[in-house]
């Protein structure tokens, strides 16, 4: 309702939502992937319409202007808008991506006190020794699968650097379930199944690791996630529960698994643009930064966002319902050609000096890093990108043997079918102490 200059109350103007056709489009999702919201806006033309998936009403949407109304914290929550499946293999349950107000602050407040320019450094220098020592095994191999070996060293880096004991013994378990946590959002069963038995396994390993901190067994150091994820207190004073914190200690470390996809694209990015491989070994104009960004703006990762209507609303005279669940492309936001020149060229150099919006590069969410729901793992995920790709130019030669390097957008998330091969390695110099990053110490995007 509205009011006229007399202030006589009046009807909204109410325009309709494009819709699309059929009953529910759950399985045409699963069957297209990234393709599928980016088709069916371009069938509609329109940047916003309405479907069924899973059974729910909902409505769909792309672009910068929609983004920054997705991430307002007035009008949309995330409680209750990730599918249950998701919860239980990927996310988890009780953790930050569902929170909202001022319990999701206060949370993301204790994910941000991780992630300083000391911890930042630490980081980096964990997954280079990490990478190294890998590196220096592969001389001695005939071929290596660099995209299974990146998880592994990932995951190692990632629990050194969280202050999370393990034993050697337990390196390939603890891989494979990150791994299949973060394969299993892609709408297949048998995926999805592995990923929550994955999940299951790691939280109670995770828990135990929290009693015994709590209990003194355990000492990490007081600045890891370990010790302020085990010690951190809910608005009430207590402790998070110890479900809880499994949960939000996971979070601290497993998105750097999402780095070795991106780091894949990277090198599948130099050998598919020759000219960066160059660029990326002189980095003027720190380079890197650029190439590691436009490697997350093109390849593909994470298809969409889910959140749910706080309270009703107008926007554009298209009326919001209360509860109603809303799905932000993020993909095809990357690539929306009102915000991006020639969006689907590689172009590294656009980054440059780039004063662009936050919600038109949405790579692992959008928005403000303190008070909304930006992902605070693209920092580490970043800094270890860069770390890497300065790494392989710097420090190592490779051959890659003939194989299908060619990748699904039906599959999400994906990856070169080969996993990318890499023979003949060769470390080029024994020490890594050159090997140095200017430590950001603003957000990234």
């Amino acid at each position: 309702m509205g009011r006229n200059k007399k202030g006589m109350t009046q009807m909204k103007v109410q325009k309709p939502i494009p819709k699309t056709d059929g009953l529910d489009h759950t399985l045409t999702l699963i069957d297209q992937g990234f393709h599928f919201l980016p088709n069916m806006r371009k069938e509609l033309g329109s940047d916003i319409f309405e479907t069924r998936l899973m059974g729910k009403k909902t409505v769909c949407m792309a672009g910068k202007e929609a983004a920054e109304m997705f991430y307002d914290n007035a009008i949309f929550k995330r409680k209750g808008a990730a599918p249950l499946p998701l919860k239980k293999s990927l996310l988890g349950q009780g953790g930050v991506h569902g929170l909202d107000g001022e319990k999701h602050r206060q949370r993301k407040r204790m994910h941000l006190s991780l992630i300083t320019p000391e911890r930042l450094e630490d980081m980096k220098n964990i997954a280079v020794n990490e990478l190294d020592a890998k590196a220096k095994s592969w001389e001695n191999k005939k071929q290596v699968v660099l995209f299974d070996e990146l998880r592994e060293i990932l995951n190692r880096a990632g629990l050194k650097w969280a202050g999370v004991p393990f034993e050697e013994k337990e390196v390939r378990a603890r891989t494979e379930e990150l791994s299949n946590m973060v394969d299993s959002f892609g709408g297949s069963v048998s995926r999805f199944r592995q990923g929550k038995r994955a999940r299951d396994k790691h939280e109670k390993w995770l828990k135990n690791i929290i009693e015994d901190i709590r209990t003194g067994k355990i000492k990490p150091p007081e600045y890891t996630s370990a010790y302020i994820v085990a010690n951190h207190r809910e608005p009430s004073g207590k402790l998070l529960s110890v479900q809880t914190a499994a949960v939000e200690l996971n979070n601290t470390y497993r998105p750097l698994i999402a780095a070795a996809y991106f780091i894949i694209f990277g090198a599948l990015a130099m050998h598919e643009y020759p000219d960066s491989y160059q660029k990326l070994k002189e980095d003027k104009d720190s380079y890197s930064h650029m190439f590691a960004q436009e490697v997350r703006r093109f390849y593909p990762f994470a298809p969409a966002m889910a959140a749910k209507v706080k309270k009703s609303f107008y926007w554009h005279d298209y009326h919001f319902k209360k509860d109603q669940l809303v799905v932000l492309d993020l993909y095809g936001t990357n690539r929306h050609p009102d915000d991006w020149e020639s969006p689907e060229e590689f172009r590294p150099e656009r980054f440059k000096d780039w004063q662009g919006s936050p919600f038109s590069f949405l790579p692992q969410g959008g928005g403000d890093f303190h008070i909304g729901h930006r992902c605070a793992g693209e920092w580490l995920t970043v800094m270890v990108m860069r770390t890497f790709f300065k790494y392989f130019v710097n420090h190592m030669t490779f051959e890659l043997p003939k194989q299908d390097l060619s990748f699904s957008l039906e599959r999400m998330p994906t990856i070169p079918k080969s996993h990318f091969i890499i023979q003949n390695v060769k470390r080029t110099k024994d020490s890594v102490k050159d090997l140095e990053l200017h430590v950001q110490t603003r957000p990234v995007i």
